[in-house]
């Protein structure tokens, strides 16, 4: 692929996301989500093919933005198993007399 069919192919995706804005389906989201698991997947096959630094550094920046993203899931697990824990401990103390 030259580099002008490489830039029509950016302008019709370009293109085709802002008419789908206006129709009311918007990416930004499904974008967002994606983006962290794209780096990494670039930062291991940067890794994989001898660029070590530089895939590094992009499983690095995607890890930390998938932990940005998923910081109220992991924030809820978290949640839950001191609940557990908390729950287990008063069991136990129960059971010692």
């Amino acid at each position: 692929m030259n580099g002008k069919s490489a830039l029509g192919v950016l302008l019709v995706a370009v293109g085709g996301i802002a008419i789908l804005k206006f129709i009311g389906i918007n990416f930004g989201a499904i974008l967002g989500l994606l983006l962290p698991f794209i780096l990494i997947g670039f930062g291991i096959l940067g890794w994989v093919n001898g660029k070590k630094i530089i895939g590094g550094v992009l499983a690095a920046i995607g890890g930390l933005m998938l932990l940005g993203k998923l910081g109220g899931i992991l924030m809820l697990l978290l949640a839950i198993g001191a609940i557990a824990w908390g729950v287990s401990m008063v069991k136990k103390s129960r059971h010692g007399y």
